[in-house]
């Protein structure tokens, strides 16, 4: 009975610490989001201190998951927490990183904005869609008991719509910016979607765990 409740705890820190790491790379949309608009330098370089941040929880999740995983040999349901919080944390460090790409943009545009104010209205619009999934994703981590019959994390489908239409901008013919800023402008909305395919992802894997439904039989409904 001890052995087992020692495990359970271990599954209630590593869970915690996914929990943690979900409000930090919120957190980090919200700055990336700020630095973006406003050209904010403070809050491009709070962006990088937030992705250490993660990188370190990220390295306590895969330790503490690699030592259940060896020392206690789970079976079934825990197994599949385990592998799964694994899983969730890569794409939690993935949306970070992406993050940080949007704010390296700004900082190397600053003080000048990343992108004249129409595109930057589009970008502000992507970026805030980020965030939105971001929080989603947050909610399903944390939650105990979410619902088994639909996806946790929808997908965005604006997301994609902005894409397109950021890099139709940049390409258009009469793009009076340089290739530089189409380039990326390009980027921006590239990094934008990752970071939203991940919380999807992040979505899935919540309810394989909880439905052991796998994530390619699973549907949008």
């Amino acid at each position: 009975m001890r052995v087992r409740t020692k495990f359970s705890s271990e599954l209630m820190a590593l869970t915690d610490e996914l929990a943690h790491m979900a409000r930090l790379t919120h957190e980090g949309s919200e700055r990336a989001a700020a630095a973006l608009a406003g050209s904010d330098l403070t809050a491009a370089y709070e962006v990088f201190a937030l992705e250490e941040k993660v990188e370190i929880e990220h390295a306590k999740c895969e330790d503490r998951s690699v030592i259940l995983l060896a020392l206690e040999a789970p079976v079934a349901r825990d197994l599949r927490q385990v592998v799964t919080a694994m899983q969730i944390a890569d794409d939690l460090l993935a949306v970070s990183r992406a993050l940080s790409r949007v704010a390296d943009v700004v900082v190397r545009r600053y003080p000048n904005p990343v992108a004249p104010p129409q595109v930057l209205a589009l970008l502000a619009e992507m970026s805030s869609a980020i965030t939105h999934l971001v929080e989603t994703a947050m909610g399903a981590i944390a939650a105990q008991s979410p619902p088994r019959d639909r996806a946790l994390v929808p997908r965005d489908e604006n997301v994609e719509r902005l894409r397109v239409q950021l890099v139709e901008l940049a390409a258009d013919d009469t793009w009076a910016h340089g290739s530089a800023m189409a380039i990326d402008i390009a980027l921006l909305a590239h990094h934008f979607e990752r970071g939203a395919d991940h919380c999807v992802r992040i979505g899935r894997l919540i309810r394989f765990f909880h439905t052991g439904i796998p994530l390619y039989a699973q549907t949008e409904a």
